[in-house]
């Protein structure tokens, strides 16, 4: 694989030989199929406009909570061509041999193409658009900030989809079932990342060999995510609506952000008891009992700094609520658990109409407000789940819809 130098130099290479202005003469709203010389796409009639859209197709509980894919893989790209119609074109094709492999669904496979400040720099149209660099939002973390042309996000309940698509558009796979494989994104782009990933009853309980666990850590076949309580919970995610741009050149949208952060649960499992796990991830009001009675959201009183100043502890949920927008959440969440490098952790993974929305909630978990009302809540300890995840990189990108996926802006 190319180094991550020698394709940004090969790609100042390909800008300094047009120069910027060059390029910035064909810049538009957006770069559609037809832009590109195609025939509209065969199968736009059975897909979602929005690439993020999964809300209608994704199974749920009894409780009318949305059960994400259980397998999830995203890879990080860099542009190895120079942006260009052809370029353009073969990724727009190589994205349609994915949909006419799978249907859209967990049974088959959810895909995007999402697109990152460096590839925007890069075409001269960084500051038109909705996203940005990420930056460091915490000072109690140190994380890498990275920065790429795109990612590929793949989810599905079939782990072996997620292996067929990523080998037959990277490597030497020469058909998906029925479907010939004729272009790559492999042929225009170098995989500098990847991210796997899991969420569901059974997973967790199988991966708890992976650094960052006790010995015996109390989960079982129920559980769906490494600390133990149900994540998702339709009350507490922003709806698709909340977090799809709704005007201006980039409508139908969204941002996306993606962070790595590591779990370390020996602590958690073995320094506190379920009740008092329950304080620090929801709220110090309730039990272990009122969290078995959650079903579609979790309650929210508002009452952060009392119960730092009555219980010297903060949850997690109570601090993040708080920057609800008409009583909604402004964040839709599909993060995943992983043990990618042998260490529990988990891959972030969150759509916002604006970056200025994740911004918001991350700092609002930070809890530094509520350190004035009781001399036991400090940075990290007593202050949710601080104490035991550590952010290891973040970046940030925008998802256009699929009619605009294969190089927008350009």
């Amino acid at each position: 694989m190319a180094s991550r130098r020698t394709l940004l130099e090969r790609i100042a290479g390909i800008a300094g030989a047009v120069g910027l202005a060059g390029c910035s003469q064909f810049l538009r709203p957006a770069r559609s199929e037809t832009d590109l010389g195609l025939d509209p796409n065969p199968h736009a009639d059975g897909l979602p406009n929005r690439q993020h859209a999964q809300s209608s197709f994704v199974r749920r509980d009894r409780h009318g909570n949305p059960l994400l894919p259980r397998h999830h893989r995203v890879l990080l790209l860099d542009l190895s061509a120079s942006p260009s119609k052809e370029t353009g074109r073969t990724i727009e094709r190589a994205m349609r041999t994915l949909e006419g492999a799978y249907e859209w669904g967990p049974d088959g496979l959810f895909h995007l193409l999402a697109w990152g400040p460096n590839y925007f720099e890069r075409v001269g149209a960084l500051d038109a658009t909705p996203v940005r660099r990420p930056e460091v939002l915490s000072r109690t973390d140190d994380p890498d900030l990275l920065d790429f042309d795109a990612a590929l996000a793949l989810s599905s309940d079939v782990p072996s989809h997620l292996d067929a698509a990523e080998n037959a558009l990277f490597g030497p796979k020469d058909s998906l079932g029925d479907v010939s494989v004729d272009d790559r994104l492999g042929d225009v782009f170098s995989t500098s990342g990847r991210r796997t990933g899991f969420i569901g009853e059974g997973l967790p309980v199988e991966h708890t060999d992976a650094e960052g666990f006790p010995e015996d850590p109390p989960l079982s076949d129920s559980d769906r995510m490494f600390m133990g309580f149900r994540s998702g919970m339709r009350g507490t995610q922003a709806s698709e609506d909340r977090v799809t741009i709704d005007s201006g050149s980039f409508e139908g949208g969204t941002t996306m952000h993606l962070s790595h952060l590591s779990q370390s649960l020996t602590r958690w499992f073995e320094g506190f008891d379920r009740n008092e796990r329950v304080a620090r991830m929801f709220s110090p009001e309730f039990s272990d009992e009122d969290v078995d009675e959650f079903t579609d959201t979790v309650p929210f009183s508002d009452a952060v700094s009392d119960h730092a100043s009555e219980h010297d502890v903060v949850g997690h949920h109570e601090k993040v609520a708080r920057v609800r927008e008409d009583g909604e959440p402004i964040v839709l969440r599909r993060d995943f658990n992983t043990v990618d490098g042998n260490r529990a952790g988990v891959h972030f993974l969150s759509f916002q109409a604006s970056l200025d929305d994740f911004e918001k909630t991350r700092k609002a978990m930070n809890g530094w407000y509520v350190r004035d009302d009781s001399t036991k809540v400090r940075d990290r300890q007593n202050n949710g789940i601080l104490e035991f995840i550590t952010v290891e990189s973040r970046a940030n990108f925008y998802v256009p819809t699929r009619e605009y996926r294969a190089l927008p802006m350009f």
